[in-house]
């Protein structure tokens, strides 16, 4: 049987890695997109030996582009987490890192026209319904990756990517706070079950046994952390609307403890099962916001900054994440009306995937889909 060739971008977007299609190009079928998802990506196979997968979540990615069809939104955006050693293309959450490639795809791709020497292409995240202003650098078109711009977990550094998050409060569960609590006790240890962006379960470390500040290689040979915070996960999943989450790439998991680097909190984040080199953008903003309220695990450990406009620095193993909150309401019930991020993206490579045909049939009963 002939291969099967599709046009893709494999780009690195945030601290994440990604390979970016447009959905025109894609099976209109949902079983049959998953499965060359899958096929492309080279799962499932712990190595992902035959397919453009790095084998590791953050490098199993894949991002779905389209024209909006939502008025005053430029583009619609799709993300799926492909499973390395499981047959399961999972388009329920959302990814910010991806999200920052979104842009500098649009661009290439012809979908939007650069406005001057910024542009701003507002997204819509088809998953969470999410919308987000991706402002960048288009001094000669499209979208530079030269400048002075840092983040923590990427070498080097590149052109800055502006992500202003519009409406992420309670995107996936329904709500910010599903349960209506700003703590909830699960298998004895005090939550904070939020979703700014990502449903994430918000506990101080030091409630389970740990520091905090252990390192990731550690924490990812701690198997009785990891059973333990897995029954915590499985336990949250219902009272967050997720139902049964043990198939599911959300919620995550967020240990939290004082800052060490001057920051205002410090993150140990699982996503799930894998302890993250640093940590996801939805689940940096939902961290921040958790801290904001009064008489969460997270505020109780974080050093926060007054005013209504609030940089916040989130601490993570291998550096530091800035979310930028605005923050209204009173004292007593503190509101985050905006979020905002710093991001950087590269395209990497641009050409055609392959898949063989026979790939696709045999990965067509086995894919598990998500409605979209």
């Amino acid at each position: 049987m002939a291969q099967i060739a599709i046009p893709c971008m494999l780009i690195r977007g945030g601290t994440s890695k990604g390979a970016y299609f447009l959905r025109g190009d894609l099976p209109a079928d949902n079983a049959a997109r998953d499965a060359f998802l899958l096929a492309v990506m080279g799962s499932p196979d712990k190595r992902q030996v035959d397919g453009l997968g790095g084998a590791h979540p953050l490098t199993s990615k894949v991002a779905i582009v389209s024209p909006s069809s939502e008025p005053g939104c430029d583009i619609d955006f799709l993300f799926a987490q492909v499973g390395i050693e499981t047959a399961q293309v999972d388009t329920t959450p959302n990814c910010g890192n991806i999200l920052a490639g979104i842009g500098p795809f649009a661009l290439a791709r012809g979908l939007v026209k650069a406005q001057g020497a910024r542009t701003t292409v507002r997204v819509r995240t088809i998953n969470t319904g999410t919308i987000a202003d991706l402002t960048m650098d288009t001094p000669d078109g499209e979208a530079s990756t030269e400048g002075s711009a840092r983040i923590d977990g990427v070498p080097g550094t590149s052109a800055p990517i502006d992500i202003g998050f519009l409406d992420a409060e309670g995107s996936v569960c329904g709500a910010l706070l599903p349960t209506g609590h700003v703590v909830d006790v699960i298998e004895s240890v005090p939550c904070t079950l939020i979703d700014n962006g990502m449903p994430v379960i918000v506990m101080r470390a030091a409630d389970i046994g740990r520091s905090g500040y252990e390192s990731r290689e550690e924490l990812d040979k701690d198997r009785e952390l990891k059973q333990r915070i897995e029954r915590i996960r499985l336990a949250a999943g219902p009272l967050m609307n997720l139902g049964d989450v043990s198939g599911k790439v959300v919620p995550k998991i967020a240990l939290v403890a004082p800052p060490q680097a001057g920051g205002a909190i410090c993150t140990r984040s699982f996503i799930p099962h894998e302890c993250h080199a640093s940590i996801g953008v939805f689940a940096a903003v939902t961290v921040a916001t958790a801290a904001v309220l009064p008489g969460s695990p997270a505020a109780s450990v974080a050093a926060m900054p007054e005013g209504r406009e609030r940089s916040l620095s989130v601490e993570h193993p291998t550096g530091e994440f800035t979310v930028t909150l605005t923050v209204g309401g009173t004292a007593e019930r503190p509101v985050v009306e905006r979020a905002g991020l710093l991001r950087t993206a590269r395209i990497l490579m641009e050409g055609r995937s392959f898949v063989p045909a026979s790939a696709l049939a045999a990965h067509a009963g086995s894919a598990r889909h998500a409605a979209e």
